[in-house]
């Protein structure tokens, strides 16, 4: 019995290492998204005047991936699916907008959602998940969390994440590496876009035209450790 429980103990050490290494120490991803989007500023928009998605323009597997440069982007950034017109999937709903949370858990939480065919693409508090066909790599989103943990020299470290999703009667779910379990949803309540969250947080977010002062740049998020 003894035995049999320091196996346990040093199987179970060891996956928490090795998942631990994998979230912090891993090789990111390339950053394929375009540098003129980066560079961009995406506050200047009028996120109340949506594209028409009628495909007259590019297809969303055309578009190279977006994801998080370093564990946050320094300003809010272009959208990325802009020259993007494929119509919606079907049993898709449109989730499209500038939204920020005014009841519940996240209030004053504001994120921006792109959609295009299969596409959604989240730019929110530093990071861009961006899910669905692309040009560049695969369907789940292959990314930062966001949150830096600790710091060694210049270096931040941020948990790397992964999810994909899927649409099920209009409430479009998030599953952890694309097959795990559902962590987040997102669904339309009337005008209102609601957003349920892994923590078992429920917020309801209202529609914005333009981007808040406050959030051009992420505030910097995560314990911040110095190591050295």
């Amino acid at each position: 019995m003894k035995k049999w429980l320091t196996r346990t103990a040093l199987a179970l050490v060891a996956f928490f290492a090795w998942a631990f290494w994998l979230a912090f120490f891993s090789a990111r991803p390339p950053l394929t998204i375009d540098p003129a989007t980066l560079a961009g500023d995406g506050s200047t928009l009028n996120y109340c005047a949506l594209p028409e998605l009628d495909g007259s323009g590019k297809m969303a597997a055309d578009i190279p991936k977006g994801n998080t440069p370093g564990c946050a982007y320094e300003h809010f950034p272009l959208p990325i699916l802009t020259e993007c017109t494929e119509p919606l999937s079907e049993g898709a709903a449109d989730l499209r907008g500038l939204w920020i949370g005014v009841e519940g858990g996240y209030k004053g939480h504001v994120e921006r959602i792109e959609q295009c065919g299969e596409r959604l693409v989240i730019t929110s508090a530093g990071i861009i998940h961006d899910l669905g066909p692309n040009s560049t790599a695969g369907l789940t989103s292959n990314d930062t969390e966001g949150s830096v943990l600790f710091t060694a020299g210049e270096r931040e470290y941020c948990a790397r994440s992964s999810a994909g999703t899927t649409w099920n009667n209009g409430v479009l779910e998030f599953r952890v590496f694309g097959w795990g379990p559902i962590v987040v949803k997102r669904y339309m309540d009337g005008e209102q876009l609601v957003w349920e969250y892994a923590d078992g947080s429920t917020t309801r977010m209202d529609r914005l035209c333009t981007l808040p002062d406050e959030h051009k740049q992420p505030k910097p998020r995560g314990k911040r450790i110095e190591l050295f």
